[in-house]
């Protein structure tokens, strides 16, 4: 019983004891600049802090850049293009830097089809053509957008709606691949390829007197999983080339890019794309083949772009400071108001008091004023 008395005398000392100085409400008088004071105050505690706590719930986006190590992974490739020749008449082919043949790693599959889309597809391809520029050009000012989203962009060729009655003149090539992550050739030339354990062959001298035409259309060209933020400068892409006798050249840069959001992380790549374009003069005697060629290369250095946030101490340590700067603001303006009207009160009254006095004095003397 006695040390219940004690721990309830020590609970009754500490809710006694109080830092700040407290006044009692008799001696507290309600104006309307005080009044005034409070609710605009809290008005504003209210919009700040509606405001401190949407920034602590969002998220800012970090970009660090370091070495590639990781060099044992795989590179997984994603390809669905068109080109305006038959497939009897082109072949696609993949060697990377080791001469390894990297079909022992997936195959592309050829779909005979028409170059021309049907009605329902062109308006896909247009809209996707456009999306995809647009994202291009305004990267820099909606990445963070991108990112914070979870929707990655994958565009899907509709089925085509109306089937033309002349011979297919177009090739579809598509499918997935899982590389070696080094630098790498996938081409698309006249003729047929035999594959050798030291490289391949390239069987177009038979294919001499047939008709090329490299016009093509991507409709997928990417690496890695698809991923939120990351735009494939490829997809969307269009070519329509008058002479067959030329070889256009991608040239690839691949950029692995971790992810690393609050709730998930994936791994996957980016790349950046230039262009060029030869046209072939036999005549004049040069010996490069015709095609459209993917020369891509690893970079040696990997982003990582991380989502992050203050810590929960800082956003109470701000939070708190708000409420306690208004509070203290609103109490030194409300001091200084007051401060203010009671001189300017002060001084009229005086003014008054000497102007109804002065004028009566004579007949105060000597009488008696009962009011």
């Amino acid at each position: 019983m006695l040390r219940y008395r004690g721990f309830k005398q020590a609970l009754d000392a500490v809710s006694r004891l109080d830092g700040f100085p407290k006044v009692k409400e008799e001696f507290v008088q309600s104006t309307r600049v005080g009044g005034t004071l409070s609710l605009i105050s809290r008005l504003v505690i209210i919009f700040l802090v509606y405001h401190e706590v949407s920034y602590y719930l969002d998220s800012r986006l970090i970009f660090t850049f370091l070495p590639d190590t990781d060099l044992q992974s795989r590179l997984k490739v994603h390809i669905d293009l068109t080109v305006a020749m038959p497939c009897k008449s082109i072949g696609a082919d993949i060697l990377d830097s080791t001469n390894q043949n990297v079909f022992s790693f997936g195959m592309l599959q050829e779909e005979d089809t028409w170059f021309e889309l049907c009605p329902s597809q062109r308006v896909h391809f247009d809209y996707m053509q456009h999306h995809n520029s647009y994202l291009r050009n305004e990267y820099h000012s909606i990445a963070e957008i991108l990112y914070k989203s979870d929707h990655a962009v994958v565009y899907s060729m509709p089925e085509r709606a109306i089937i033309p009655t002349r011979p297919h003149d177009a090739c579809r090539i598509s499918g997935d691949l899982t590389l070696n992550k080094v630098a790498g050739n996938f081409h698309i030339t006249v003729g047929k390829t035999i594959h050798f354990s030291s490289g391949h062959f390239h069987l177009s001298s038979i294919f001499a007197n047939t008709p090329t035409n490299f016009s093509h259309r991507i409709n997928r060209f990417s690496f890695g999983d698809h991923t939120a933020g990351i735009i494939h400068p490829l997809e969307g892409d269009e070519k329509i080339f008058d002479n067959g006798q030329l070889m256009m050249q991608y040239f690839i840069e691949v950029v692995p890019t971790d992810v690393q959001k609050f709730y998930s992380q994936s791994k996957t790549y980016q790349y950046t794309v230039r262009e060029n374009f030869q046209l072939i003069d036999i005549d004049k005697g040069m010996q490069r083949v015709a095609g459209i060629y993917f020369k891509y290369d690893m970079s040696a250095l990997r982003v990582i772009v991380r989502q992050d946030r203050d810590s929960i101490a800082q956003f109470i340590v701000r939070l708190s400071s708000i409420i306690a700067g208004i509070v203290v603001i609103s109490r030194l303006l409300s001091k200084g108001m007051h401060l203010v009207v009671e001189l300017c009160c002060r001084s009229s009254g005086t003014m008054k008091e000497d102007a109804i006095l002065v004028p009566n004095e004579k007949f105060l003397k000597g009488s008696i004023v009962v009011s």
